[in-house]
């Protein structure tokens, strides 16, 4: 009976590790980790650091007064999250392979997808991932590694996809090109 009962516990503590490991795996947060790249600060002849949690963002909002600000505002209020590290070198290549996989090694998780992938042997590599949470997209990553500046944008939250464009330039997240389709279409018509 005490061999039954001691094959038991081990039996069922082996079905909570996996149930743990299971449930760890797929309960990923939409927050990248950055200490792992942190040590470039030192190395870089210029770094940028943007950490605006949601309390942050919603005091932030509440100054987008503009009429032309109100689709931004829309888009930042329910977002949980914005942060950008960006480091610039004086010379290339400063920044190792294993600095690149520590933030990507955190993108290959089951609720991550990568939508782009852009690379160019002259100006490096850009990568756009998404968090889906069911049909929604919950958080946003861009990792760009060229040769003389490493940048990650990772955004927290509610992503519309179309209104994104309209955060470029606005709370350190840099330029990304990123054209809503009704711009194009607009564009179109204009030709």
């Amino acid at each position: 009976m005490k061999l039954l009962i001691t094959k038991s516990k081990s039996v069922l503590m082996t079905i909570a590790c996996i149930s743990a490991m299971y449930v760890s795996a797929y309960a990923q947060s939409p927050r990248i980790q950055l200490t792992s790249i942190e040590h470039l600060s030192a190395k870089a002849s210029q770094t940028v650091d943007v950490n605006i949690d949601e309390r942050l963002i919603q005091i932030t909002a509440k100054f987008l007064t503009d009429p032309d600000d109100a689709e931004v505002r829309k888009l930042v209020n329910n977002l949980k999250g914005i942060y950008v590290k960006s480091f610039e070198f004086e010379t290339d290549n400063v920044y190792s392979t294993a600095d690149v996989e520590a933030i990507r090694s955190q993108l290959r998780g089951p609720s991550w997808s990568r939508l782009l992938n852009v690379d160019s042997k002259k100006e490096g590599q850009i990568e756009v991932y998404v968090m889906l949470e069911g049909e929604k997209i919950g958080g946003l990553a861009v990792l760009s590694a060229e040769p003389r500046e490493f940048t990650i944008v990772n955004i927290v939250g509610p992503v519309d996809l179309e209104k994104l464009a309209s955060l470029e330039g606005q709370f350190g997240i840099p330029d990304l090109g990123i054209q809503s389709p009704k711009s194009n279409k607009k564009k179109n018509e204009d030709q």
